[in-house]
């Protein structure tokens, strides 16, 4: 089934939103973000209290290790089948749903004497993290004007960023003040308050479902599984987030180990490759908003540049402080790839189908952050640091492959 029969088997909402105020974009754009900035502060509940978790409940690192891959096959899984829901019942109530587990997950941590109160953290953290690429895009793609949505995916890279930066700087603030208990009970708080500003602008944020046609074939709503492009987007996801991965987990001891850095200077470096990121989405904003026809080419464009930059770090021929700066402005070479991305995906999605293909090719980011520690950890136990570098440069120019391959296929449909 092609992408033209597809779209007959459902009715679904206009592809091309209607013009609207820049006020109204802008008041979609904000919520949205603030939403994501909270799904990406629920990826790090767990791991900058991985130490203290150790000392006190007697926990391995392995231990506290697979505590997020449970957290990521649960929002990898969950994900693809919230896209389905979230076509049939609509982005809202999935969304508030979400912020419900968010609270439940701090609350748990707030809790837990144990290894298995923290299992229920990342249980619940890992269900209420799953809805909310398809959450997203589908309040984006249908309520922000066309023109605008270059910027929007720009807005929402980069509030994903900034959720990933305040997480480990909000929970050992309360740590060092109150005990790691209070920085659980205070996400809580701040998670019950998002909920609050969202609810009370509920109106900014209502999408249309997916109604089946009276006519529709059976077996219609997975039809979209059929098309190949979609599997080219979700090798994309898994293949990038690969790179992000050996990054934010090992790119600090790896520093370590080859340039004999501080923990304080690697631990500097991880910073500054989320906020280099930032700045590339920011700009990347401007490029996917100027040369939507060409998403495909420029995501190639920055990754491929990204690759290069791994690869010179990895090569240990700059220093440490060379090596490090190289690494952070790899943040900002795939940040500004990030908008592009999404308009890419956007391309690429079939109409009526947004929530669920969304969240099948996501899901491959999760699949991504799943898998990466165990291959990356097979290399650094074995001390090949600089191999490590390499083998996620090799990730990132397979993901290079597969945007082009997104485009060919888009063009074709």
């Amino acid at each position: 089934m092609n992408t033209a029969s597809l779209s007959r088997a459902a009715t679904a909402p206009a592809s091309t939103p209607p013009q609207v105020p820049l006020r109204a974009d802008a008041a979609v754009i904000g919520l949205v973000g603030l939403a994501h900035a909270s799904s990406h502060f629920a990826h790090l509940l767990l791991p900058p209290l991985f130490p203290v978790f150790a000392q006190e409940f007697g926990l391995s690192f392995s231990q506290l290790g697979f505590l997020m891959t449970v957290f990521f096959i649960i929002s990898g899984t969950g994900q693809a089948l919230a896209g389905f829901l979230v076509d049939k019942v609509g982005a809202r109530p999935v969304l508030f749903a979400s912020f419900v587990c968010f609270i439940c997950a701090c609350l748990a941590g707030y809790f837990a004497q144990g290894y298995w109160g923290l299992m229920l953290v990342a249980m619940f953290a890992g269900l209420g993290n799953a809805p909310f690429h398809p959450v997203d895009f589908s309040i984006l793609n249908q309520r922000v004007s066309t023109h605008r949505l270059g910027y929007a995916f720009s807005a929402h890279g980069l509030s994903g960023n900034l959720g990933w930066a305040l997480t480990p700087v909000f929970l050992l603030f309360f740590t060092a003040w109150q005990g790691w208990r209070s920085g659980y009970l205070a996400a809580a708080i701040l998670y019950a308050c998002i909920l609050a500003v969202l609810v009370l602008h509920r109106g900014h944020l209502k999408t249309e479902v997916v109604r089946r046609a009276h006519d529709a074939p059976k077996g219609s709503d997975v039809a979209f599984l059929r098309l190949p492009v979609v599997w080219w987007c979700f090798a994309f996801f898994l293949l990038s987030t690969m790179t992000l991965a050996v990054v934010q987990a090992f790119a600090s001891p790896i520093m370590q180990a080859m340039h004999g850095v501080s923990f304080e200077a690697a631990t500097t470096m991880i910073t500054a490759y989320m906020l280099c990121g930032a700045a590339g989405m920011f700009a990347g904003g401007f490029v996917a908003a100027r040369m939507p026809a060409a998403s495909d080419r420029v995501v190639a464009w920055s990754m491929g540049i990204g690759a290069v930059l791994i690869v010179v770090a990895g090569t240990g021929w700059l220093g440490g402080f060379g090596s490090m700066a190289v690494l952070a402005a790899t943040g900002f070479a795939v940040g500004i790839g990030g908008p592009s991305r999404d308009m890419m995906i956007k391309k690429a999605t079939p109409k009526g189908a947004t929530g669920r293909v969304y969240g099948t090719v996501y899901s491959g980011l999760d699949m991504g952050f799943a898998l990466a520690p165990l291959i990356y950890g097979f290399f650094m136990d074995r001390g090949h640091y600089g191999l490590t570098l390499m083998l996620a440069a090799v990730f990132l120019m397979l993901s290079v492959g597969a945007a082009l391959g997104v485009g060919k296929r888009t063009a074709a449909a």
